[in-house]
């Protein structure tokens, strides 16, 4: 059990430093995304890689220009984590609201607005568009 929790932080780590050095808009050989490749649609995903990048370079604004969604995913991330180990730490409950039945349809319909939203090709919705 614990090997495989080593394993994916191996992975973790491995992944962090690839894109801690390599900009994915610079290279060809790191996937594209195959909905925007098949239809020229942006997925809520689109510029994700890119937003790792930015992010491992601390780069806030980039990560912002790439994709808004993502700044959103590692701020629910990161509550995840906190609560959890601060649960774990100090033997107390504090609610996790990841865990509420409503949560996933909020999300749900945050990240299909959010979609289409960004490919809408007009001001002030073709910010949330990939740079």
């Amino acid at each position: 059990m614990k090997l495989k929790y080593i394993g994916m932080l191996l992975l973790a780590i491995v992944l962090a430093f690839l894109y801690f050095f390599i900009n994915p808009s610079e290279v060809d050989f790191l996937p594209k995304c195959p909905l925007y490749l098949t239809t020229s649609v942006y997925c809520p995903g689109c510029g994700s890689q890119r937003a790792t990048h930015q992010l491992l370079n601390f780069n806030i604004i980039g990560v912002f220009e790439q994709n808004a969604l993502f700044v959103i995913g590692v701020l629910i991330i990161g509550y995840h984590f906190l609560i959890s180990g601060i649960n774990y730490i100090f033997k107390i409950y504090i609610y996790n609201y990841i865990y509420h039945p409503k949560t996933p349809i909020v999300l749900l319909i945050i990240i299909i607005v959010f979609w289409v939203l960004r490919n809408i090709p007009y001001y002030p919705f073709s910010l949330l568009a990939p740079k």
